[in-house]
């Protein structure tokens, strides 16, 4: 009999149905698992809701939280062209009127042009480059003008003759002398930013060297004038001798007269000095107006001095001056003309330093450069100076000539004290490359190599009429707690005023988020009488525990304050029949005006130190509002290298000096803790020493890089000491000698001491100290807080308080809510962990249902093909039983 290949085909038994249906039935529990799942999703999207909105509360408190918020001061300019500021800690309300005329500017020199960026220069000997950052002192930046010629004094300079910095000067036939042509300079100098002063006119040294005694013939005349004041005079019988002139001089009429006209005697004519000076620039004519026969005079003398003088038919001398250009920014200045020679200065860029001196800024460090083989081209040099990263940047520029190729050097930082001085030095003790030197020696007060560009120079304002000045264009503490950001020059008042708005701003943001995570927290655990549904956390414990320790919070007082508010209904914030905060702003805008001083503590975490030299720097979550007394047995000192020698004048460093600096070594000693350090050489006084050796220690590379800096001081004695400055156990300072000048020439026989840490109590109990940082023992009511005990005695040195405002208490409740180990986080891994035995549980379920839908398909499948068999069986017996009968 042929077998069956699909069930219910062979009997027409509907296999398929008869299963589906039983395994309908025997699937019914699926619905139970699928229904506690949703269940414990829907709670979990509610805590999931619960858990969102404990954070934007938390965010919301951020910035009540903050201390700097209730400095709630804001700065507005009437110009924010010329300034922008921004307001900080103690700052206060006012009103201040900002003229600017002066922006903050980095240092900037140029090399002389080369045809090549890559060719060598010099002849490839090992080099080093130290730049040291310091101020110009005295002299001035510009060019000096030689002395006007004679032709000028008679008939000026004409028109169009010369320009500075592209602009015109108007010369003209008046511009006759020194004091003229400064004038007519400084008429254009806001267009320029150049000014001019007139050297001073001086007649010739020798000019009176040989001054015979004037005679006069029957019929003559004789007169002696400088500047137009007449000195002396002489006629037939009478006669002019240098003493007469002297005692003309020494006359309070003439002296009345010469000083009207600007002009100032030195020497005598007795000894032939005399000199005629004016300091103002103006030419001074020496004349000598002559009528018949006349000896003597001016370069007239005997030949024994006794002797008739020779015949003198009158003279005229004229003295002249230059000027000098100086330039406000430091920049080149550019002259240019049809004729400026006529004003004695030369055509082109000119500006150097004239008369000046360097003062080492000893609070910033020097740097090295070594310029090996491979270094000694343009190229070379400009990347060896980026690489060694010492606070100047170079760069390559090409003017298009046929030496094009300039080296730039401009220093990161502006401000009059960050000027460079460039030495050049050889290998060791070998002198330097003349050609390196040449090109990159730069000294304001010697040989400038390089040209400057751009002068360093600071911010320069006015506050209110006081002079102010700043290294760059952020000026601080101009106004305390006030930060102005100056773009420009000119003139804008600047209104610092209390924004309220701020804080109250902040205190809604906060009412907000705790209403939104009240009805978030109602309308999950209530049950709604009108639908009959309750909501998905209904009942929950740990979410109605979120609600009542929130609403405790807000309703206690906070302690520790010593000001007027200590609850949040003092400032308009009350509870309302359904939970929900409610704010009065009226009430709140009345608080925040009448105790703005104590709104802060009543949000954030305070602290405060009743001592001055005290600063409060931060607490834990354990430390606990209160006050606590501070007592120091010991404080914190450096480590430090104490002189027993007295400096006297002036002190010589030699070339190649080296010193090994151990400074803060560690336990086990690490070699980057100790450094050979280069002096550079010279003379110096003890002011300029101290920076001088702050810088080259401070300009090490490995030590700035670990935050490793010393001081220098020289004490009224003349006393040196270098000292660490960090504070502490970890605070130490060693120098011995390698070459050149050694240690001892400055320190004799030094003394040197290791650094200590502070010690003292917080609250009665012993602190911990590390270096000038004290901190509150653990266990203590104290714990968390944190003083840096800057200077003051050993002894009770007052208290400290410290208050949890509601922010802050708030934020670290929340965060108990939310964190690792928290209510939400021990429900929600609770539920995760059900869902998982769920879906487990169903996967289970799932199985057995499979099996046993196999095991129902293969029961009816036999009985299918036995139904099958009986009806082919029967067909059979049907078909036997008809032919039986047919026969029969």
């Amino acid at each position: 009999m042929a077998s069956i290949s699909s069930a219910g085909i062979g009997s027409g038994l509907d296999v398929d149905s008869l299963v589906s249906k039983l395994m309908s039935a025997e699937a019914a529990p699926l619905n139970n698992y699928d229904n506690k799942t949703a269940a414990y999703q829907s709670k979990l999207q509610a805590y999931g809701k619960v858990s969102a909105a404990v954070g934007s509360f938390q965010a919301a408190l951020t910035s009540l939280n903050s201390s700097s918020t209730f400095s709630a001061l804001s700065a507005a300019s009437s110009n924010k062209d010329v300034l922008s500021a921004t307001t900080g800690s103690g700052a206060v309300p006012g009103k201040y009127k900002v003229n600017v005329t002066q922006l903050a500017q980095a240092q900037s020199l140029v090399s002389g042009g080369k045809a090549s960026t890559s060719a060598m220069i010099g002849a490839g000997a090992k080099t080093t480059l130290t730049f040291q950052f310091g101020s110009v002192t005295g002299g001035t930046f510009g060019t000096s003008g030689t002395s006007l010629g004679l032709g000028v004094s008679a008939s000026g300079i004409p028109s169009g003759s010369l320009t500075i910095n592209g602009t015109a000067i108007s010369t003209n036939s008046t511009t006759r002398s020194a004091r003229d042509l400064a004038d007519v300079i400084n008429d254009e100098s806001d267009v320029t930013g150049v000014i001019a002063k007139a050297g001073t006119a001086t007649t010739a040294a020798d000019l009176f060297k040989t001054f015979g005694n004037v005679g006069v013939a029957e019929g003559g005349s004789y007169t002696l004038s400088v500047g137009g004041v007449k000195l002396a005079s002489a006629q037939e019988g009478r006669s002019v001798s240098a003493d007469s002139l002297d005692t003309a001089l020494a006359s309070t009429a003439t002296k009345n007269a010469l000083a009207a006209a600007n002009i100032t005697v030195s020497g005598s004519a007795a000894d032939g000095t005399l000199q005629f000076l004016a300091a103002d620039g103006s030419d001074i004519s020496v004349t000598e107006d002559v009528t018949g026969s006349v000896t003597g005079g001016i370069g007239k003398a005997g030949a024994d001095g006794t002797e008739p003088g020779e015949a003198n038919t009158g003279s005229t001398v004229t003295a002249t001056a230059g000027v000098t250009l100086s330039s406000a920014d430091g920049s080149q200045i550019v002259i240019g003309g049809n004729n400026p020679a006529l004003a004695g200065l030369t055509a082109g860029s000119n500006g150097s330093y004239i008369g000046a001196g360097f003062s080492q800024d000893g609070t910033q460090n020097m740097g090295t450069v070594t310029l090996d083989t491979k270094d000694q081209s343009l190229q070379g040099i400009r990347d060896a100076i980026n690489k060694a990263n010492i606070g100047v940047t170079a760069t390559i520029v090409s003017d298009g000539s046929a030496n094009p190729y300039h080296l730039v050097v401009t220093s990161n930082k502006t401000g009059a004290s960050s000027s460079m001085k460039i030495s050049v030095g050889g290998d060791g003790d070998q002198a330097p490359d003349p050609a390196i030197a040449a090109l990159m020696g730069y000294d304001p007060a010697g040989a400038q190599g390089l040209t400057q560009t751009s002068g360093a120079q600071d911010t320069k304002l006015t506050m209110n009429g006081i002079e102010v000045t700043s290294k760059s264009t952020t000026v601080a503490d101009a106004i305390q707690g006030v930060s102005l950001d100056v773009s420009t020059l000119g003139s804008s008042t600047l209104t610092v005023s209390q924004d309220t708005s701020t804080v109250s701003d902040s205190i809604n943001a906060f009412v907000k988020a705790y209403n939104t995570l009240n009805s978030t927290i109602a309308g999950l655990t209530s049950y709604n009488a009108d639908t009959k549904v309750g909501g998905a956390l209904q009942g929950d414990s740990a979410v109605r525990s979120i609600q009542s320790q929130l609403r405790r919070q807000l309703g206690a007082s906070v302690e520790g304050l010593g000001g007027k508010l200590t609850t949040l209904g003092q400032v308009g914030i009350s509870f309302q029949k359904d939970g929900s905060l409610a704010v009065d702003s009226s009430k709140l805008s009345t608080a925040i005006k009448n105790n703005f001083s104590d709104i802060g503590g009543l949000f954030a975490a305070m602290g405060q130190a009743s001592d001055g030299n005290i600063t409060f720097d931060k607490s834990t979550a354990a430390t606990k509002p209160g006050e606590y007394a501070v007592n120091i047995t010991k404080m914190a000192s450096q480590g430090k290298v104490a002189s027993t020698k007295e400096l006297v004048g002036s002190t010589r460093i030699a070339a190649n000096t080296t010193w090994t600096v151990t400074l803060n070594q560690t336990d086990p000693a690490s070699e980057s803790k100790v450094q050979n350090i280069t002096i550079p050489p010279g003379s110096y006084d003890n002011t300029q020493l101290a920076a001088v050796l702050r810088a080259a220690i401070n300009g090490n590379s490995t030590f700035a890089g670990a935050g490793d800096a010393v001081e220098a001081t020289v004490d009224s004695s003349g006393k040196l000491t270098l000292a660490s400055s960090k504070y502490g156990e970890m605070s130490s300072l060693t120098l011995a000698s390698v070459t050149g000048t050694p240690v001892s020439d400055l320190f004799g026989d030094a003394t040197t001491t290791k650094g200590a840490d502070v010690e003292g109590t917080i609250g009665g109990v012993a602190a911990t100290g590390n270096g000038q940082t004290l901190t509150a023992a653990a266990g203590s009511n104290a714990e968390g807080i944190q003083l840096t005990i800057k200077s003051g005695e050993i002894g009770d040195r007052g208290s400290v308080t410290f208050s949890q405002g509601y922010a802050y208490q708030l934020t670290n409740l929340s965060a108990s809510f939310t964190g690792k180990d928290s209510i939400l986080q021990s429900k929600t891994d609770g539920l995760n962990v059900s869902i998982k035995s769920v879906a487990a549980q169903r996967d289970k379920f799932s199985d057995r249902l499979t099996a046993m839908e196999a095991r129902y398909r293969a029961q009816f499948t036999s009985l299918d093909t036995l139904l099958s068999s009986m009806q082919s069986t029967q067909s059979y017996l049907t078909q036997q039983l008809a032919a039986i009968a047919a026969n029969s």
